[in-house]
Parts: structure tokens; sequence; C-alpha cells
């Protein structure tokens, strides 16, 4: 009897498992730590439904990539069953390396480490633990595989990754204006010379996606209180680093590696539930800074933050220390960690990178900058940058 199992999502209805392999790479602990690492963070903080975890994203990257292979099939391109099985495996594990709060501590609990690097890593010993059967999938993953255009589904400016976490996060904080034609914009993939294109009848669906991605990107990802509390979260955890501040094992361990190999075994064994044990633990630290980062994070009682169009000016941040010092009574150092300033950022369309092609009917191929009357034009594309400063409220 065919393998054959369904999981209940609350986005695309239903997401069928069809191989065993995969069921099996589901159900391993290195997949199942996934459940307890949240999607977005502290964005929950803004948006109360934004409570999903990179499980629900990396099924429904899943789904979508499943989609895609059919819609390739079915167009004629060639794909072999192995092919889909590794192309299908490899996003489904593609985030598979994000720690606590994913991007938000991100270098910050595995210094100088990419959550990419964590999960090749991670995937490494998948392929070593079933015995050399995700070796194909790793090769679609690194981009060794001779046919790109499986790569490019699962890493690219169209991809299926993009697709799943825009149409996903959307739905869970309810910003409608990250919406996208997820099922249309697959419908309209195809292959030319090797490479991943859009059909030209799929440019305004394109269009709208880059668009939706801009305005998900301003309007929630970098949402000027989510960046405050994923700010004030990174500076949590460097506190504790900083004054050796105890916590609940593996964390404190693995806090405190300073530069060793990385134990894949224990960092799966931390997820969001001990950075959250922990800062609940320091949040009557004696250390004063600390306390009121983690008192602020418990109880949504975040550190003011404004945005500029310009860079901060030294003065004004001057005055801010100044004043927060006499507050709360610290020392010059002390005070650097409660009043801060950055920059924020973001491109519609990063031309510089792999770019987004469309195929026209008389075989024609042209960026979509390119095409007549473009809405991704070079007064959108650009990058984006806003700068901020961070200090308690007086």
């Amino acid at each position: 009897m065919r393998f054959h199992k369904i999981i209940n999502d609350p986005v695309y209805g239903f997401i069928t498992i069809n191989d065993e392999l995969i069921a099996q790479i589901i159900a391993h602990p290195f997949y199942q730590r996934l459940r307890r690492i949240s999607q977005m963070a502290l964005a929950h903080l803004v948006y109360p439904g934004a409570v999903h975890s990179r499980m629900h994203h990396s099924l429904g990257a899943y789904h979508l990539m499943q989609s895609a292979l059919q819609e390739l099939t079915n167009k004629g391109v060639e794909i072999t069953k192995e092919e889909q099985q590794a192309a299908k495996i490899a996003i489904l594990l593609h985030d598979i390396g994000h720690g606590p709060y994913s991007h938000a501590l991100e270098h910050v609990l595995a210094e100088g480490m990419r959550h990419e690097d964590l999960s090749l890593l991670m995937m490494k010993e998948l392929n070593r633990v079933f015995n050399g059967k995700l070796q194909m999938a790793l090769d679609i993953f690194t981009n060794q595989y001779p046919k790109k255009f499986l790569h490019q589904l699962i890493s690219g400016q169209v991809d299926v990754d993009r697709m799943d976490y825009l149409t996903r996060d959307s739905f869970f904080t309810g910003v409608n204006e990250g919406v996208i034609g997820y099922d249309r914009i697959i419908k309209m993939l195809t292959v030319h010379q090797g490479e991943l294109m859009v059909e030209e009848k799929g440019i305004y669906s394109i269009e709208k996606f880059l668009v939706a991605r801009r305005l998900m990107y301003w309007q929630v990802y970098l949402h000027k209180t989510v960046l405050c509390a994923e700010q004030m979260l990174k500076r949590v955890i460097k506190r504790a680093k900083s004054i050796n501040a105890q916590c609940n094992e593996p964390l404190f361990s693995f806090m405190n590696n300073h530069g060793q190999e990385i134990n894949l075994n224990e960092f799966c064994k931390i997820d969001d539930v001990d950075v959250m044990m922990a800062i609940k633990q320091w949040c009557n630290h004696e250390d004063k800074v600390l306390s009121i980062l983690c008192n602020g994070i418990l109880n949504r009682s975040l550190i003011k933050i404004k945005y500029f169009g310009e860079p901060i000016q030294d003065k004004l941040i001057n005055e801010k220390k100044k004043n927060v010092a006499q507050q709360f009574d610290l020392s010059d150092d002390d005070t650097e960690w409660l009043v801060f300033s950055g920059e924020a950022s973001s491109s519609t369309y990063n031309f510089e990178n792999e770019k987004i092609k469309i195929l026209f009917k008389n075989g024609e191929v042209k960026d979509i900058t390119e095409v007549d009357n473009a809405l991704i034009n070079d007064n959108i594309k650009g990058l984006v940058k806003k700068y901020y400063i961070c200090y308690p409220k007086d």
C-alpha cells in the first residue's frame, strides 16, 4: 500500500506527505524542535496572532514545492522522482538551523554562524543518520546540482520559501497587504535554458508579490515596536553573557561556549522556552540593566523607539544617555545597553543578485524591471534605509 498522510494546515487546508523517507525526517528530533521555534520572534507583541512556528512555515514551503514541481512536470520539464523527493527534502529542511526566536537571536547565541550554515551542518548529520539518502537534497540546497532551477525554487527572488512566509505571516498577523497570488505565480513558473523563469502572463502577479514583500517588511518585520523588542532581546542575551548570569541548562553552557565547535545535539535542545525561562529568572537579577530589559520584554513594557530619515545625531544620543543615567542611577557603560541607535533597511527587488526573468511568447527573456511600463523600476527597486534611536521612556 502506498504511503500517504495528510496534515491539516490553516493556510492551505491540507498538506500531503506521500513519501516514507520524508515522514521519517519530519519525525526526527532535529525537525520536531521547529515546533518550539517561533517564526516571527517577538512580532506577537504587536500582532497577537503571530505565534506560528518554524514548523508551520517549513511544511507550508514543502506544500508549495510539491505544487511547483507538479506544475513544471506538467509543462514537460524533466524532473525525476528522485529529484522531486530531494527538492522537497531540501525545502523541508531549509530553516532547520534556526535557533530560539529565529532571526532575532541569529549571530547572538551561535556567534558568527548564520542559520543557513547550521542548517547545512544539520542536514549533513541527517544524511549520515539516513545512510546517505539526503545527498541529492544537500547538492540542491548548496546549488551544486546540475539542474539550477531546483535550487532557485528554494532560494531565489521568487522561491517557495518567500511565497509561504508572505502568505503565512500575512494570515497570522492579519496584515492583508502581504497577501500574494501564490497559486497563480506557481502556475506561471517555467524553465528555460535550465533556469527558473516566469511566463509573460505572470508579470502582474510578480509585481504584486514584490510590492507585498516591501509592505510586509516595513509594516511587520521592521515595524518599529517589533524592531525595538527584538533589539532588547539581543541585549538581554549579550548582557547575560557579559556578566555570566546563571540560567537553566543547556542554555547556560551554550551561552558560554566562547567560540568552541558547536555541538548539534546540545544546540537542538535549546528553543524559545529556554530563553523565556531565563528571561523570567533574570527579571529579579541584581544586575539592574538585565532586570530592566527582561521585565520590559516579559511585561511588554518596551523602551521607546523613534525612526528618522537621516542618521541619528550624536547630540541627541548623548542627551538621552545623560537623562537615562540619572533616571536609573547607571554608569556611562551601563547606559549604553539601554540607549542605542542603528539602522533598518529593506529593498523591494535586489537586482544585484539573481534576477527575476520573464519569458515572453516569442522566446525573448527580460528582467522584471525591463518590461514595458515596469512597476518595479529604478525608483522603487533600490535599498530603503531608516535610522532609529531607542531609549527608556521618561
